[in-house]
């Protein structure tokens, strides 16, 4: 029986312990699939076993973040179509990105429940209005806009409102706000009234704007992502026999991701459902993070409510992190206020002790940069991978300082938000060369002198760019580069995994894989905001950038925003399995006036501060680290040397000018020095970039430094690259063969 409402489960027996159960990095990428249902339930703990084992009525599990719900909902899955009770067709499961419907997909297949449909909201509904458009309304279904801006652009532009880059982007967001929250343009400024949103703009001329973008795609015949959820619920609600077409092909329900559903969703699934209630529900409210596109955790907390019978099931074995990671994050949430706190769910690590949380203090931005990435480096020195760490921020705008951190500091990073692993131009090559060279077998000359399935891959993949050693520098060769590696390795896991697998067997598997979106890891430490964070992990997380004003950020008003901005940081911490660093600088740029102050969400858990109501530390041993810095020379604001326009944008002050004025560089001199980081870095086996990045290079050939204080001065040139470096730039700048500095050759940089 599940337990009552707020009742913890007994601690843990030593069998139920399979930490990094939900961890696609920590389990085999090749499982064999159950001998029969009853071995689907194997190794569930028996929470998840009791989700499992409830495939009738309403179901609602409240699940904890690294609790394994996606293990438990597709097990519950699996068993149900393994044991002849569910039929695969008559079943739908929906979640909300194309990466997790990738994912259960997979899971799905490797419990050989193969047929499940496994999809978003929105490829569901695109689904069925494709195939009922011509008997509802008839002719073809309108084509489907898959980016608003340019219409908005040019909704904007006939209602004689001027948007720049970011206010477009804000407007358009707004957009799909008030159509999921089926908001009509004439209602939006009301609507926005009674809800105390903060709107991008004046409420009258975004529901001017939304108005002119509706009737431009009424006089283009095309829709968007929106229509397509409000289309499929007007075809539901007018036509009933289109209805019970749908309600006979699908039977059983589930929606992962539950706190997340917006009104609009909620509708259709309703419709979806009819009068039946074989619905499971999976979610967390403390999760809760998604608001500004109109996702609410009321329909879960109120699910109870609507179905008094419903079965609910309470996941707080947490597999993912360490008990000082899991007491942290129970912290946090205990200092939460509003409905939604009033449901949290207190997590009980199942893992061994890790260290603890780190916190420090860094003087400015730059150096708190510096020192995550001397920290990153220290922890890929100590073994943990580059993929098994992530820099979480608030906001995408605070990348750059530590895109550049990271590669002065010699470290791979990737760019969370890429495209999708199987869509890119050079994996799509790459498969259709290995599926050319398994149909021609023996007789391809290519595979020859391969042997083993790895060796056979690495050949193939040879003529599309691959190379035993990456390629020096980053950028689009760079990424090229990983997209292979990954492929090389995937091929070695495979060949592990499945002794005797052929070139044909791989192909096989990458098609599979492909369909249901499960990519191999391209290895790189991971830069993402907190958003695009979950759903995620990786062993060491760095949260970066907590400062009042950043975290929670400045436009958070209201109690219920400010809470919201608790729970994006709850996500945050719960992302880590091990490793856990918390930081904030005290000021933006070198030499400003330090004002800013930690975030409020640390008082309690930062070592040496009162939480909320007196509460005292929660955050364990340790104490907050403030590295030492050196004395900078006080600076003014930087000013483009070309307008004098104030800059803020690193690049830009790299470069002392707007990105948009005249460049005076000296072309000759930046190919001089290009060619110069070439030889140089591979005299020291590291990238290009980390003996410097290009803006720097650019930085140079603009400034041409005629003496070492003027080469210091430009940013990217540290004291350590100077030693290094210094003189051969010097000389290259004054036309002369480089000299090198008195550095050693030992690849520090």
């Amino acid at each position: 029986m599940p337990l009552p409402c707020g009742q913890l489960p007994r601690p843990p027996l030593p069998t139920w312990q399979h930490g990094g159960v939900t961890a696609a990095t920590h389990s085999s990428l090749f499982p064999q699939v159950p001998e029969s249902a009853d071995a689907v339930l194997d190794g569930l703990d028996p929470e998840q076993r009791e989700v499992a084992l409830a495939l009738h009525g309403p179901v609602c599990v409240l699940a904890g973040a690294g609790t394994g719900k996606t293990r438990a909902i597709t097990h519950r899955i699996a068993y149900g179509v393994r044991a002849g009770i569910l039929q695969p067709t008559s079943v739908l499961a929906v979640t909300f990105t194309n990466r997790a419907a990738g994912e259960m997909r997979g899971r799905l297949r490797q419990l050989g429940a193969a047929g499940v449909q496994a999809r978003t909201f929105h490829s569901a509904a695109l689904r069925q209005l494709q195939y009922f458009w011509p008997k509802a309304v008839g002719g073809e279904l309108p084509r489907l806009v898959e980016r608003k801006v340019q219409l908005v652009a040019e909704a904007a532009a006939r209602c004689r409102i001027r948007l720049d880059r970011n206010e477009l982007r804000d407007v358009t967001s707004e957009i799909e706000w008030a159509k999921v929250t089926q908001t009509v343009p004439a209602d939006y400024p009301a609507v926005v009234a009674k809800t105390q949103r903060d709107a991008p703009r004046d409420t009258a001329e975004i529901s001017q704007i939304y108005a002119m973008y509706e009737q431009l795609k009424r006089d283009r015949s095309v829709i968007d992502f929106e229509d397509v959820l409000l289309l499929t619920v007007a075809i539901l609600q007018d036509r009933h026999d289109i209805a019970d077409h749908v309600r006979r092909q699908y039977q059983h329900f589930v929606v992962d991701e539950y706190q997340d559903v917006s009104p609009l969703q909620q509708r259709l699934l309703d419709l979806w459902l009819g009068d039946r209630d074989n619905l499971c529900v999976v979610g967390d409210a403390s999760q809760t993070i998604y608001s500004f596109t109109g996702a609410t955790p009321e329909h879960l907390l109120n699910f109870r409510t609507r179905h008094p019978n419903a079965t609910v099931v309470k996941l707080v074995r947490d597999y993912r992190s360490t008990p000082q990671v899991v007491h942290l994050a129970n912290g946090l949430l205990g200092q939460a206020r509003g409905r939604a706190a009033e449901h949290r769910l207190e997590l009980v690590s199942q893992r061994e002790k890790g260290p603890e949380p780190a916190y420090t203090e860094y003087g400015d931005e730059p150096a708190e940069a510096e020192g995550t990435a001397r920290r990153i480096r220290d922890l890929i020195a100590a073994g943990v991978p580059a993929g098994e760490i992530a820099v979480l921020y608030r906001v995408n705008s605070q990348s750059e300082v530590y895109e550049q951190a990271l590669s002065d500091a010699g470290v791979p990073y990737q760019l969370r938000g890429a495209e999708r692993f199987f869509e890119r131009a050079e994996v799509r090559e790459a498969g259709v060369a290995l599926r050319g060279a398994a149909r021609a077998g023996g007789n391809d000359s290519l595979l020859d002198d391969a042997e083993g399935l790895p060796s056979q891959v690495r050949a193939v993949l040879s003529t599309k760019g691959w190379t035993t050693d990456p390629p020096a520098g980053s950028g689009a060769m760079r990424d090229r580069w990983e997209s292979l590696a990954a492929l090389v390795r995937l091929a070695e896991d495979f060949e592990q995994a499945k002794p005797g697998a052929t070139l044909s067997d791989l192909v096989a598997e990458l098609d599979e894989r492909a369909a249901a979106q499960h990519a191999p890891a391209v290895q790189g430490v991971t830069l993402a905001s907190l958003h695009s964070a979950k759903g995620l992990e990786w062993d060491a997380v760095f949260l970066v950038g907590l400062t009042e004003g950043m975290m929670p950020i400045t436009y958070a008003r209201t109690d219920e925003q400010i809470e919201e901005e608790r729970r994006l940081l709850y996500v945050g911490v719960t992302r880590a399995r091990f490793h856990l660093s918390l930081s904030w600088s005290l000021s933006r740029s070198p030499g400003s006036r330090g004002g800013r102050r930690p975030s409020r969400f640390l008082n309690g858990p930062r070592p040496g501060s009162t939480g909320l109501g007196g509460r005292g530390t929660v955050g364990g041993g340790g104490g907050v680290e403030r590295p030492a810095v050196t004395k900078r020379r006080r600076r003014g604001p930087a000013l483009c040397r070309v307008c004098g326009k104030t800059l803020t944008d690193a690049g830009e002050m790299k470069l002392m000018r707007c990105e948009e004025c005249p460049s005076d560089m000296d072309e000759a001199l930046y190919e001089r020095l290009r060619d110069w980081r070439a030889d140089r870095a591979k005299e020291i086996g590291q990238p290009a970039y980390c003996v410097f990045t290009d803006k720097t290079l650019m930085a140079i050939a603009e400034a041409v430094p005629g003496s070492a204080g003027e080469l210091a001065g430009i940013s990217g040139v540290g004291v350590r690259k100077m030693d290094r470096f210094g003189a051969a730039v010097l000389a290259i700048c004054a036309g002369e063969d480089p000299v090198e500095g008195l550095g050693g050759d030992d690849g520090e940089v």
